[in-house]
């Protein structure tokens, strides 16, 4: 096989997969819902309501396409597409499994391997703020343009303290690669002390403060409750895109999802070890390649669904934030704490070493 033709493949694969993951993450969301609020949730539609992602995607493509008389149309179309289109290519850096070895030939489960993955995935997350800030301006609606506004300036309070979060694990991998930094966490023993297993040796480890401020600003970036106030209901209708409605709604809502999932598997990569998992090594040498490529991807996926489940758990268990404790959150506490956390750590490393 050639290496485009894998490439071609992956992408595709990647593609459904997102699509796939946002479709369910909405069922998955009012199932989760339902258990916390001891209801049952979807049940209609086949068993366990399995199929109303199904439904609900038919409903966005039948609905009347409405646009307002008065909106700016090109700006109100690019909107929604802006943040669709940016929330499937933040994927293409991400290692997603151990090379796949087919014919002799090793392939890596990633699109594009790049010296600066780390760089390409917050710029996009920075200009992914446009699509809702466009969508909000081009309403010609005061609501829509106050939840622009509030998601614009939310995510560039945010985006300063998960920056500065990301500096302390980039300074302990002396690299800005995705590949590389999850195979510097499969060996090594754990604070040099405890005994060494393969696919361990996780940087939570060693940054669990730089991990709670990350894990913290991506449900800011994404737009999660508690941190969901450009969509806050009671305020604001539905925040920036109060006018959608039909497939460019839809783009919005299928957009946030798999901007979850995206910051998920980041989260995976930079702090749970990315692919490895405990003996993938013992895996390798008895099993062979295969088996641990594929049991590497399962891994991975395991542990980004546990963290959308988390982020679904934290949204019907804390109220939403007021805009200014939110502004003081990210300001007054998240961003000293990270400064002082990248101190220590460069502290630590100028001492012992990375």
């Amino acid at each position: 096989m050639e290496i485009l033709t894998f490439k071609i493949i992956l992408v595709l694969v990647l593609f459904l997969l997102a699509l796939t993951v946002a479709a369910y993450s909405t069922w998955a969301e009012r199932k989760v819902a339902a258990f916390m609020q001891d209801r049952l949730g979807p049940n209609r539609t086949w068993i366990f309501g399995i199929l109303q992602p199904l439904a609900d995607g038919g409903k966005f493509f039948f609905k009347e396409d409405f646009t307002p008389a008065n909106a700016e149309k090109f700006l109100f179309v690019l909107g929604p597409s802006l943040v669709m289109f940016i929330s499937l290519i933040t994927g293409a850096v991400i290692p997603w499994g151990k090379p796949l070895v087919i014919g002799g030939e090793t392939f890596d489960l990633q699109v594009v391997n790049i010296d600066i993955g780390v760089l390409y995935i917050m710029g996009l997350a920075s200009v992914s703020v446009y699509g809702m800030m466009l969508g909000g301006w081009a309403s010609n609606n005061k609501f829509s343009l106050i939840g622009a506004i509030r998601a614009s300036s939310q995510m560039i309070s945010y985006e300063l303290a998960m920056g500065l979060s990301l500096l302390a694990i980039i300074m302990m991998s002396n690299s800005l690669n995705l590949k590389e930094i999850t195979a510097l966490q499969s060996h090594g023993k754990i604070w040099g002390i405890i005994p060494e297993i393969s696919g361990f040796n996780w940087n939570i480890f060693y940054q669990p403060v730089s991990f709670l401020i990350f894990f913290i600003a991506a449900m800011a970036e994404t737009n999660r409750h508690p941190f969901d106030l450009p969509e806050c209901e009671s305020e604001l209708v539905n925040g920036y895109h109060t006018e959608y409605s039909s497939m460019k709604l839809g783009l919005y809502m299928f957009g946030e999802y798999v901007n979850m999932f995206i910051s998920n598997a980041l989260i995976v990569v930079l702090f749970f070890g990315g692919f490895n998992f405990p003996g993938i090594d013992w895996v390798t040498e008895h099993w062979g390649d295969t088996a641990a490529s594929v049991l590497s991807i399962l891994a991975f996926l395991t542990k980004t669904f546990i963290g959308i489940f988390i982020f679904m758990w934290i949204r019907w268990t804390l109220p939403r934030f007021r805009y200014d404790q939110l502004m003081h959150l990210g300001w007054k506490k998240l961003i000293p704490l990270a400064l002082a956390n990248l101190i220590i750590t460069g502290a630590v490393i100028l001492m012992f070493g990375s």
